[in-house]
């Protein structure tokens, strides 16, 4: 299905995030993108460690990416 710019309310594409650099780096997300449309419900499922906690506090703008952009409602 292809969604118009004007439905998609949260917009990741290709967002990472390491700690550290060089080999010794810790790669805490690696290329992640969705799309979440206004009015629709999303849940974000994993075990423990696998990055949850840190891609939503990318998009709340607590943590920043390491690369990738996010947007929320086009900004």
């Amino acid at each position: 299905m292809i969604q118009s710019p004007a439905a998609v309310k949260v917009r990741i594409e290709g967002i990472q995030k390491s700690y550290g650099t060089g080999p010794s780096a810790m790669v805490a997300v690696q290329d992640v993108s969705l799309n979440v449309v206004t009015n629709s419900f999303v849940c974000l499922l994993g075990p423990s460690g696998c990055g949850k906690s840190t891609l939503l506090n990318m998009l709340a703008g607590f943590v920043t990416p390491t690369a990738g952009r996010m947007s929320i409602d086009g900004q």
